[in-house]
């Protein structure tokens, strides 16, 4: 069984939603890719009582914990003296502590609070671990069963003291054995319509199934056991993705590399060598946004209403026929411009109807290729911005279920 690790956060901010911690969901990214079990993410407040009987629980019960915030030089920052109560250990103060402190002001010309002191006090037995990006140095120490790293709040400062010291103390104190983390991406199913087509496939007890659904795309999460067959997880996963067909866009853990929908956008555009100009009106320009950077994106256009973009192009657009408007004003932009393909998203839904979370528009998204029209039509519902998103990732999606079949 792998060893289990707890996550434990300290800071009013945090537990009043003041700030949002980040920090916890990027330690168990990284700590179960190193094959750790994350039990437990546990934020407390600036309260001497509670922390002490935190820490106090945790040793007992976890393998490992990492704890973050609260070395700060300031009253509230009370992490080192919980960790002295909660095990009878006195604070002693760390000379070359205190001198890292010391430089981190004087190479900014900046004179030191006497309260920064506080910083390099530390619980007697603890081994420091070096901070170069700010003014609080970490520490670890073994209490019991558990192995406690105690590192700064500010995510910058925490990455790099993982990275750089805890990472490797971990995988030396601990015989790890990672899972394999096999992710499906797709767009235009939700988590329930997933689950009903892969019901039927026989999933074994060892493998782990799980669902993440975001503003971007829903991912269907398969974790497989460290010597599980490579053969038979490629099956699986296969398997899958033929019963969730032109949905899937993107796989991640094989081996090869993928990411979001832009992301696999941009590869195949990148791939093809095609060249691409946008029209878009429910996206308020956020299709465009999305490929920033994107050198085959040539041109894009935005106007609020299907009647303003019509009249900057100067073509009839018929607001009872938008397939019809959009190929119009695809054609135009094709005569007018040097993009290979050219994606056009009208809707259908006044300003009103735009605005409304319970009511839908419709998304119009017509693609002009070297071989003709490919288009799709989708109702979308919800808060604006959800309408403005899912409006721009559909269009975006026209553009990659065209691409990969033109691989196929």
């Amino acid at each position: 069984m792998n060893p289990t690790l707890e996550i434990f956060s300290q800071g009013e901010e945090i537990v009043t939603g003041q700030t949002v911690d980040t920090n916890a969901a990027w330690l168990s990214e990284h700590a179960v890719n190193m094959g750790l079990t994350v039990t437990r993410h546990t934020a407390v407040g600036d309260k001497l009582d509670d922390l002490i009987a935190l820490l106090r629980e945790i040793s007992i019960r976890a393998d490992c914990c990492i704890c973050t915030g609260g070395l700060g030089p300031t009253s509230d920052d009370l992490t080192a003296e919980a960790v002295a109560k909660a095990f009878d250990l006195p604070l002693e103060f760390d000379a070359v502590a205190f001198e890292q402190v010391k430089r981190f002001f004087a190479l900014r010309n900046r004179e030191m609070p006497d309260s920064n002191r506080k910083q390099a006090m530390f619980p007697k037995g603890a081994e420091r671990i070096d901070n170069a990006w700010g003014t609080a140095p970490g520490f670890s120490l073994q209490v019991g069963r558990c192995w406690f790293a105690f590192v700064p709040g500010v995510p910058n400062e925490m990455r790099h003291l993982f990275l750089e010291s805890i990472q490797p103390t971990l995988a030396s104190r601990f015989l790890l054995q990672p899972n394999r983390l096999i992710t499906i991406r797709t767009l235009g199913l939700g988590e329930s319509a997933i689950q009903q087509r892969i019901d039927a496939i026989e999933i074994p007890a060892q493998v782990q199934l799980g669902f993440r659904a975001s503003p971007d795309d829903v991912q269907t999460k398969l974790l497989f056991p460290q010597n599980y067959p490579e053969a038979a997880m490629t099956t699986l996963v296969d398997k899958m993705a033929v019963e969730l067909g032109d949905h899937v866009f993107a796989i991640d853990g094989l081996g090869r590399a993928s990411g979001d929908l832009v992301f696999t956008v941009d590869q195949l555009m990148i791939a093809g060598q095609h060249t691409l100009a946008v029209a878009e009106t429910a996206s308020q320009g956020l299709l465009a946004a999305k490929c920033i950077g994107a050198q085959w994106l040539l041109e894009s256009r935005y106007q609020q209403s299907l009647e303003k973009l019509g009249q900057s192009l100067a073509v009839t657009v018929n607001a009872d026929d938008l397939i019809a408007s959009a190929q119009a004003i695809a054609g135009e932009i094709n005569k007018t411009g040097c993009a290979e393909l050219v994606l056009v998203q009208l809707y259908s839904g006044d300003n009103k109807t735009f605005h409304d979370k319970d009511r839908a528009i419709i998304l119009y998204n017509v693609l002009l290729t070297g071989d003709g029209f490919h288009q799709t039509t989708h109702s979308v519902a919800g808060p604006i911005e959800r309408k403005q998103n899912q409006a721009a990732l559909l269009a975006l999606d026209l553009l990659r279920r065209y691409l990969q079949h033109k691989e196929l």
